[in-house]
């Protein structure tokens, strides 16, 4: 079983993600499957080389005018003859409708079949639809990129969010964005919160 959220783990004063800690707690893992200690490394690169031709082919097969292409995560689950891989998106559509639209999975799934070279093992891929796509971080993060790649204001794309978020029906949030802002010489952080965050409870989702 693996969880490919850890950051690091070691002494006293080492950072960790908040989501290695919460995965017993209020989440599960996004690759689950089992096998010996010399055969681990090769299932986790096997992993992340699924994830990341996924993430390339949605980029470029989708014309996104947003910069939103809307993956929240990829969760992988995997037997002795079969690999199921969900993708969790928030905004479907964009892969199904269009152009060779119907015929994008099966074209995804024979890709991504080649590429970890699974022979003996079949690959299934499934979409699944997330209701509320900007109370989901990921998005959220990758929608406030996007408007400032187009150059809109941080504080108004900071703002923005803030109002998707509420209107996904999240109680709470926080933005900070870090860097040189606006061009300048000098790196500074600038962030924002609204509601409740409760960045100290571990049962808390943040």
């Amino acid at each position: 079983m693996t969880c490919h959220d850890i950051y690091s783990i070691g002494d006293y004063g080492t950072k960790n993600k908040s989501t290695w800690f919460q995965t017993w707690c209020n989440q599960g893992h996004h690759s689950l499957w089992f096998a010996q200690p010399q055969n681990y490394s090769e299932g986790l690169q096997e992993d992340q080389k699924i994830r990341d031709w996924i993430k390339n082919y949605v980029q470029k097969n989708i014309q996104i005018s947003s910069g939103v292409e809307g993956i929240a995560c990829i969760k992988i689950q995997k037997r002795i003859d079969l690999i199921q891989v969900i993708i969790y998106m928030g905004f479907p559509k964009l892969l199904l409708e269009g152009k060779g639209g119907p015929r994008r999975i099966e074209e995804l799934q024979i890709d991504v079949q080649k590429e970890i070279n699974c022979v003996n093992r079949k690959l299934n891929i499934a979409l699944t639809r997330i209701t509320n796509p900007y109370g989901h971080p990921n998005i959220l993060a990758e929608f406030i990129a996007g408007q400032l790649k187009n150059r809109v204001s941080f504080r108004k794309a900071m703002k923005k969010a803030i109002e998707l978020t509420e209107q996904a029906g999240t109680k709470g949030i926080q933005v900070q964005i870090a860097g040189r802002i606006d061009g300048k010489e000098i790196a500074r952080v600038e962030w924002i919160r609204e509601g409740r965050v409760p960045l100290q409870t571990i049962r808390a989702k943040n």
